[in-house]
């Protein structure tokens, strides 16, 4: 689906969601209230502008204070690669936008992402997994980092990395490996009613960031609770 039909899903009576330089904000009348939409749209990288701009719309929604959902929609490119927005402190940007997310929420906000196309590493991080549950649209392609650049960054070769990939989850890029791992919650079914869908998702938001416990009942963290106990033991040998 795209972003225009998501919004003609969610709000058949008509909205005020605009998508200004790929930047996705604004809202529409949902269950007898509102329903806040910011996002990234168009494959569009995340650079300092677009993190400040999205913060901005959440914290709007925050001073409000009637505990709006809010629906983070993302289709993005990464985090924007220019000597610029690296020399401003990009990953700050991304951290605040982030800590807008987790502050709604914690105002009573409840915070859902909707992964409908591409994204990737820090604009993935600080938008869609930043919210309190995640869901996917069928054909979104989600990752923290694509194998070429994960060969990059540890030097294996590629093709030893994409033989990896087939069973081990939690690195790999896709929609599913997402789903195994826990960090999406579900797919969605583009073919039933997406406001009903999208209700009874916030409707069952849980009370706590419950993503490793799905993973490992999915079989897409197979280590997890091996390296928690370590952790654990770690810790008390101070």
């Amino acid at each position: 689906m795209t972003l225009v039909e998501i919004l003609a899903a969610l709000f058949p009576e008509g909205h005020s969601v605009t998508v200004t330089d790929g930047l996705v904000s604004g809202e529409g009348p949902f269950r007898g209230g509102r329903l806040a939409v910011i996002g990234i749209d168009g494959d569009t990288a995340l650079g300092v502008d677009g993190a400040c701009r999205l913060a901005r719309d959440v914290l709007d929604v925050v001073r409000r204070g009637d505990r709006t959902p809010i629906l983070v929609a993302i289709d993005s490119d990464s985090q924007r690669m220019s000597r610029r927005d690296e020399l401003l402190g990009l990953n700050e940007y991304l951290a605040h936008l982030a800590k807008t997310l987790l502050l709604a929420d914690a105002k009573g906000h409840p915070t859902l992402g909707l992964i409908y196309g591409h994204s990737a590493a820090g604009a993935f991080i600080a938008t869609a997994l930043a919210t309190r549950a995640l869901v996917g649209l069928p054909g979104a392609n989600p990752s923290v980092m694509d194998l070429p650049s994960v060969a990059r960054v540890t030097k294996l070769p590629l093709d030893r990395l994409e033989a990896m990939a087939k069973d081990t989850p939690v690195f790999a890029p896709g929609l599913d490996n997402m789903v195994r791992t826990g960090a999406v919650q579900a797919v969605l079914d583009p073919d039933r009613p997406l406001a009903e869908q999208i209700a009874a998702v916030i409707d069952a938001l849980p009370a706590d960031d419950i993503r490793d416990q799905a993973g490992r009942a999915r079989g897409g963290r197979p280590v997890a609770e091996e390296i928690a106990a370590q952790v654990v033991r770690d810790a008390r040998l101070g």
